[in-house]
């Protein structure tokens, strides 16, 4: 078994930018994304699409 810490497909947090604190729990596959991602996902405590960023 691969080291977490060396997993290409590690698991990710992905924190809203709303301020809310909502997060969701993601994959990220590491290769193809090295820096840390942005995603446009819905916020259910302001109830909009926010930008969540990515945590670690």
């Amino acid at each position: 078994m691969a080291a977490k810490t060396k997993d290409i497909r590690p698991i990710i947090k992905l924190k809203s930018t709303a301020g809310t604190g909502y997060t969701y729990v993601t994959r990220k596959n590491r290769r193809n994304n090295p820096d840390r991602i942005v995603l446009k996902k819905y916020d259910p405590v302001v109830r909009k699409h926010v930008d969540f960023r990515e945590e670690r």
